[in-house]
């Protein structure tokens, strides 16, 4: 008489070998769906960390990256000002910018009464490797 055992178990480890090897069935049904278009709603002009006013070389003052004129920089200076605790503002002027633009601008944020200011960007003057003197 044969035994049959060893058959029995060599065909289970077949079984489960196809088993694991065959891929698994996946039913997709493709269905459209709406998508909804997101307002695009503009960032608040006045951030409570930190705001940056920006001097382009073409003399566009910038707020927080959208174009602003003077009054509006004065208006959301003012709103700075009134926040608790105050943000920080960034001042970044291009390098030919105008002066009297960025007089103008610097006149504004100083008669607002902004305590926490700086400036940023001045690593674009420095010269590297030498010192900067004239004829250099």
């Amino acid at each position: 008489e044969m035994n049959t055992t060893p058959l029995i178990d060599v065909m289970l480890v077949l079984l489960i070998m196809f088993i694991i090897t065959i891929p698994p069935i996946t039913h997709a049904v493709e269905i459209d769906l709406p998508v909804s278009q997101p307002e695009e709603t503009p960032p608040p002009p006045v951030d409570p960390v930190i705001n940056k006013i920006i001097i382009l070389p073409t003399n566009e003052i910038q707020w927080n990256g959208t174009p602003v004129s003077l009054d509006q920089m004065n208006q959301y200076l003012l709103q700075t000002k009134s926040m608790s605790p105050e943000p920080e503002l960034q001042f970044q002027p291009a390098p030919n910018a105008t002066y009297d633009i960025v007089d103008k601008a610097l006149a504004i944020v100083k008669g607002s009464g902004i305590t926490k200011f700086g400036f940023v960007g001045n690593e674009q003057y420095r010269v590297f490797g030498k010192a900067a003197r004239p004829g250099n």
